[in-house]
């Protein structure tokens, strides 16, 4: 048992660095190639998105030429602009809107700001097609389309799905159109509905359709029939849009500010680290090859979901490195109670644990809604640090709860009796062997 133990805790501290390497620089081996956290080749896959802080570019906001525009067409020109903006490859875009009619797009990495204007400025272009690519229907011919919530037919079970109208003019299109692609056969039997020159959705049609609206079904979640919706609805824009604001933004203080934030998080990961060991000892060493896989961990997860990285998130990062330390000084605290009052070690990790799980939950869980909540509000730079100190909450959990425990019990596997390894023997009572 002894031997087995000491084997297993080598093999974790093995697991703890080769993560890291992996994370940080990447991947190469057997045809399997991951850049690492900060990868920049756009052909190898992995690395984080750089906001607009990190990466520069161009900021420009846009005011609609009308009076108190509604919500609704608001959000049918962020979907315009996302749409444009997701085509032409600017994924890690922001676009907020403002009171008042106004709409700030940021992004990243093109500095010419008539290149930008360009992209956003001009009416999108929506258009129905058949499957040999001919036209039948354009956004003109569009009333209004929106999400619902119901039976698609008698037979079927309730569903999100989206209803098209067509004005009146577009009815008889639309039957001639449907007709000749039901009577296609498979392969062809489809009507595609693109914007911008982009497959949106590529509906199957089975017979004739003879009315002025039409039912677009699928295997439609909530989000994505309504974001469909304002996809179709956003064939043209609802107002002309002005830009009254365009900014250029370099990237020099971002740059700086990334590797004064990678040395920041160095230097506060070896205090912590060594913070842990004066106070706990050897539990203390303990979570700091926990704090080594969590770091591993956050690392790969920020490269492998290419998450977008600005500067408050990488505050989130910061913050959640001494969070992640949090529980496990809970667990040590509860572990020397019981040791002073007079259990074995064995006994008292058991009973450390039990006992500090709930304030651990209770304490992440709440975090954890207040990132959930500050990520919903919308703005891009709350957005990036809520997903960071997210991830870095759920993931301090794992490694708390879930190895701390483990290498402690496979630290208790080796036979370690010497309690002043755990605790202050002038507060232990001495109590039995393990």
């Amino acid at each position: 048992m002894k031997k087995k133990s000491i084997i297993t805790l080598c093999f974790v501290v093995l697991i703890a660095l080769v993560l890291n390497v992996v994370a940080f620089y990447g991947l190469n081996i057997a045809g399997i190639k991951y850049g690492g956290m900060f990868n920049t080749d756009a052909n190898v896959f992995g690395g984080i998105k750089k906001g607009i802080d990190l990466a520069g570019g161009s900021v420009l906001t846009f005011q609609a030429n009308t009076a108190n525009p509604s919500d609704e067409d608001m959000a049918t020109v962020e979907t315009i602009f996302q749409t444009r903006l997701n085509a032409a490859g600017y994924t890690e875009a922001r676009i907020s809107k403002g009171e008042g009619g106004k709409i700030t797009v940021e992004i990243p990495e093109v500095t010419d700001t008539d290149e930008a204007k360009n992209l956003l400025g001009s009416v999108a272009k929506l258009t129905f097609t058949d499957a040999d690519g001919n036209v039948v229907l354009e956004g003109s011919d569009i009333k209004d389309a929106d999400y619902q919530y119901g039976q698609v037919n008698s037979a079927s079970a309730s569903e999100p799905y989206v209803s098209v109208q067509f004005n009146a003019d577009a009815k008889q299109k639309f039957a001639d159109a449907t007709a000749a692609a039901a009577s296609a056969g498979d392969g062809k039997n489809y009507i595609s509905i693109m914007l911008d020159d982009q497959i949106v959705s590529s509906p199957r049609v089975s017979e004739k359709i003879d009315s002025d609206s039409c039912i677009i079904s699928g295997s439609f979640t909530v989000e994505s029939a309504k974001m469909l919706a304002n996809q179709i609805k956003s064939g043209q824009l609802p107002f002309e849009l002005t830009v009254i604001s365009t900014q250029t933004v370099g990237a020099e203080l971002g740059d700086k500010a990334l590797d004064n934030s990678i040395l920041a998080a160095a230097i506060g990961i070896l205090l912590v680290m060594l913070f842990m060991i004066i106070m706990y000892r050897i539990p203390g060493l303990i979570a700091d090859i926990s704090l080594l896989i969590y770091v591993g961990l956050i690392g790969l997860a920020m490269g492998l979901f290419r998450i977008n990285l600005s500067l408050p998130g990488i505050a989130g990062i910061v913050l959640s490195i001494g969070m992640a330390v949090d529980a496990d000084c809970i667990i040590f605290e509860r572990v020397k109670e019981e040791m002073r009052a007079g259990k074995t070690i064995k006994a008292s990790v058991d009973a450390g644990f039990n006992k500090a799980f709930s304030a651990i939950l209770d304490a992440n869980v709440t975090t954890i809604i207040s990132c959930v909540v500050l990520y919903i509000s919308g703005i891009g730079t709350v957005i990036g640090f809520a997903t960071t100190l997210g991830i870095g909450v759920i993931l301090s959990m794992f490694t708390a709860i879930v190895i701390t425990k483990f290498l402690l019990k496979q630290l208790v596997g080796i036979g370690i009796k010497n309690r002043s390894l755990f605790c202050s023997q002038k507060k232990a009572v001495e109590g039995g062997a393990n």
